[in-house]
């Protein structure tokens, strides 16, 4: 466990408890709730900015997901850790962004308590090619073309369907 990434455990009504490994959370048994961030980024013509997951990723190699996602740090509030994975994940810095719902989502995995965001911005996002294989901005008629049919995490498609879908920008 030495030097494994460690994850704030929280309640429901989003409260600190504890710390647990990243392997803790995600071993299908414990489902400790963790925090974590989703930030879906909007071009000017609507289309959604997706990142294909590395096929080396523990959960959903391969799979084309949120234009940046990430867990908090321990310590880190919800804000800190968007600008952060947005920073690290697309290189965006200085950005305008808005909530659009807090939920809790659960796989067979995991738990957690998403954040999801949007921003619309003409920004070219600069993916770490570390973590992601592929990324483009896709249209709402191509995501919905491609609903269940394994192409895109579960998490997404939840938050497409239930979220992202009738949001105007």
């Amino acid at each position: 466990m030495t030097g494994e990434e460690l994850l704030p455990v929280i309640n429901e009504e989003g409260e600190f408890i504890k710390l647990a490994p990243r392997s803790r959370c995600h071993d299908g048994h414990s489902m400790l709730l963790h925090p974590v961030i989703h930030l879906h980024l909007v071009d000017k013509e609507k289309r959604i900015f997706l990142q294909k997951r590395s096929v080396n990723k523990d959960i959903q190699p391969g799979k084309w997901d949120t234009s940046v996602g990430g867990h908090v740090d321990p310590g880190e509030d919800i804000e800190q850790a968007l600008l952060r994975e947005a920073r690290e994940e697309a290189g965006l810095v200085d950005f305008e962004y808005t909530l659009i719902d807090k939920y809790i989502w659960q796989s067979d995995l995991e738990r957690e308590m998403v954040h999801s965001y949007y921003a619309v911005t003409n920004h070219t996002p600069v993916p770490d090619p570390d973590e992601i294989d592929e990324a483009r901005y896709w249209s709402r008629n191509e995501i919905e073309e491609n609903l269940g049919k394994g192409i895109f995490t579960p998490n997404f498609e939840h938050e497409y369907l239930h979220v992202l879908k009738n949001l105007t920008y």
